[in-house]
């Protein structure tokens, strides 16, 4: 058998290169886009076509453009791609990095390039990768939270081999599957924005404002279309997330006075009126749009008239003196769309009887939005069940992954939605790429994964970045009377595993405010009677006290994963259906999750059909001349 002519290999390369350069841009669609870095001078857009991922870089530099994918936002064990046009060459070239964060040339390449142009100012790449590349140096791209990372210079890589990128990097976190989105154009549209006014945000780890406003849009239906954060610039990092209540209608005007600190003793009795979530954004996350036929109604009887904002500032390093303005605009329309959307928060009560042990690598919690409260909920309202179209998934400084999964007569069904790379400063609702039915009778469990491996102390429940929460926020229609679906785990047997034999109850009991860190359902607080080793300790107390260790850990977390739970299942205006505050027994489920099983493709060379052709082209050229003899 021939074999083939080095220079065949080398030419294929060239012929690659000088098309994509020479070709013109591709015809392409790129539906999603983003700005990488502060300046504006790194431009991404992205979109789906088919296994595969298509990208465009837009960069304001002459010299490379690196690109790349990175579990923890860093240069450690990174996915890259780096590129650009040296004296009117283009080049691209797959690179990975080991633990250690040295870059590698990948022998298998991935990344195909599409198109490359250099003009006085900027450097252009388009160029595409599979999803799943079979390449155990590629990362997988899937509906979860992708970090990506970035950084260009001035030269190009084959200037002076691999040049420091210097300060021209960074890391942000993108859905790079978000399904495309049938947006309305809102730029002619009104609206209003709620927003607070010179907030004195304390100096100390974590605050919660409540501010209560009225609703300008009065006696006639529109639909919000559009929900935008207006976040202080600055405070990027500090307001880490914002709810929107619904609120009494019996209120009047003179709750809008003043703002107070949330879940406070001394806060105004109209705060606890408002219990019904009609929107959440989370940091990291951009403007929320409605799908076509769905809006938040506003305007009438039923729907607010009053609403409380709550803000979640996060000041770790308890910065003093900071003034905060942020809030929402809301955009709406007197076009009415046919349905209207509700808001239903899934998953467990914020409580210490969520608890997470010390030292853990891997901890899972559930909260179960309970067959008993759908059944009820929505036999009596829409027995054909709600629709639902997008999720936000939260959990605090502790949280790895979460998953919403969902079952239907006992079967499961696909996920809901999910994160197995939740990152805690990126937090936006998910849309679904097709909406999903909720019939009565059907279970959801909100199932958040936590790493507690640099904690000395038990992680509870609670309203702080440094406690943790375990919730889902569901966008569906039509609106029913259904706020919140929601579990706690039972607390007598967390005891029994420490070795707790006797409690006993101190008659003073305390006020339950709003979303209750410590719930009244199971008589709290309490004080531990024995054994000695506990004797008038809090819970809270004797679980720091008992001894973690991993296997300990393991033990409590199948333990806790089978208790009963007390269902929460509230509507509107503090009502609770008849099902709030029974126990239920968690369904029986596979664990852990079975994940399907992802389909890879293979393709180790760039431009493989041109490449082929042109082999083909040379062996028969190559064949030829050798029969014919050699040039005279």
């Amino acid at each position: 058998m021939r074999r083939l002519r080095p220079w065949a290999l080398v030419l294929g390369g060239l012929l690659c290169a000088a098309a994509a350069a020479a070709a013109g841009p591709p015809p392409r669609s790129y539906p999603h886009s983003a700005v990488l870095d502060g300046a504006a001078a790194y431009r991404l857009l992205w979109g789906r076509s088919g296994s595969s991922l298509a990208f465009r870089l837009e960069v304001r530099t002459r010299g490379y453009v690196g690109f790349g994918l990175s579990a923890s936002g860093g240069m450690a064990s990174a996915d890259i791609v780096v590129g650009g046009v040296e004296r009117g060459q283009p080049y691209l070239q797959d690179y990975f990095t080991d633990e250690n964060r040295v870059l590698k040339k990948d022998p298998q390449q991935d990344y195909h390039l599409e198109y490359a142009m250099e003009n006085s100012t900027h450097t252009i790449l388009a160029f595409s990768r599979e999803l799943h590349t079979c390449d155990t140096n590629d990362k997988s791209i899937t509906e979860s939270t992708v970090r990506v990372i970035w950084a260009y210079h001035h030269k190009d890589m084959g200037e002076a081999g691999q040049n420091y990128h210097g300060s021209n990097r960074g890391t942000k976190s993108l859905r790079l599957l978000n399904p495309e989105k049938e947006e309305v154009s809102s730029a002619s549209l009104p609206y209003f924005d709620l927003r607070n006014k010179d907030v004195p945000v304390p100096d100390k780890d974590t605050t919660y404002w409540c501010q209560m406003f009225k609703i300008p849009v009065q006696h006639e239906k529109h639909h919000v279309t559009k929900v935008e954060p207006l976040i202080q610039k600055g405070h990027e990092n500090l307001v880490h997330h914002i709810l929107l209540y619904q609120c009494s209608s019996n209120l009047n005007d003179s709750v809008l006075d003043y703002g107070h600190e949330c879940y406070h003793p001394n806060m105004p009795d109209s705060f606890l009126t408002c219990e019904t979530v009609i929107f959440a954004w989370a940091i990291g996350g951009e403007g929320f749009a409605y799908p076509p036929h769905v809006g938040l109604s506003i305007g009438t009887a039923a729907d607010p008239q009053f609403v409380l904002m709550e803000v979640h500032y996060d000041n770790p390093s308890y910065t003093e003196g900071l003034i905060d303005n942020s809030g929402l605009r809301l955009i709406y329309t007197p076009v009415i769309r046919k349905y209207d959307a509700g808001v239903i928060e899934a998953g467990l009560w914020v409580s210490l009887f969520h608890n997470i042990p010390p030292g853990m690598p891997e901890f899972v919690s559930e909260g179960h939005c309970t067959l008993e409260c759908l059944e009820e909920a929505l036999g009596a309202e829409r027995p054909a069940g709600i629709h639902v179209f997008a999720v936000l998934l939260h959990a605090h400084l502790a949280g790895r992954a979460i998953r919403m999964r969902h079952f239907h007569n006992g079967e499961e069904q696909k996920l809901l939605a999910y994160d197995d790379e939740f990152d805690f400063n990126f937090q936006e609702f998910q849309y679904l790429k097709e909406e999903r039915t909720i019939l009565p009778g059907d279970n959801l469990i909100t199932e958040c994964h936590y790493s507690t491996v640099d904690r000395i102390r038990m992680t509870w429940g609670g309203l702080s970045t440094r406690n943790e929460m375990c919730l889902s926020y569901l966008l569906y229609y039509p609106r029913i009377n259904l706020t919140r679906c929601a579990s706690i785990p039972d607390i007598m047997e967390q005891l029994q595993f420490i070795g707790v034999k006797e409690i006993y109850r101190p008659v003073r009991q305390v006020k339950c405010l709003w979303i209750c860190v410590a719930p009244l359902f199971l008589t709290w607080p309490f004080i531990i009677k024995s054994p000695k080793q506990y004797k008038n300790l809090s819970f809270m107390d004797a679980m720091n006290k008992f001894k973690w260790s991993r296997s300990e850990g393991l033990s409590y977390n199948e333990l806790v994963l089978k208790l009963p739970v007390n269902v929460r299942c509230s509507k509107t205006d503090n009502a609770e259906w008849s099902i709030q505050g029974m126990t239920a027994l968690p369904p029986e489920i596979e664990r852990p999750y079975k994940t399907e099983p992802v389909i890879c493709n293979s393709s180790s060379c760039l431009c493989c059909s041109l490449f082929l052709t042109l082999l083909f082209v040379v062996h028969i050229a190559a064949s030829t001349i050798g029969n014919t003899g050699p040039l005279v």
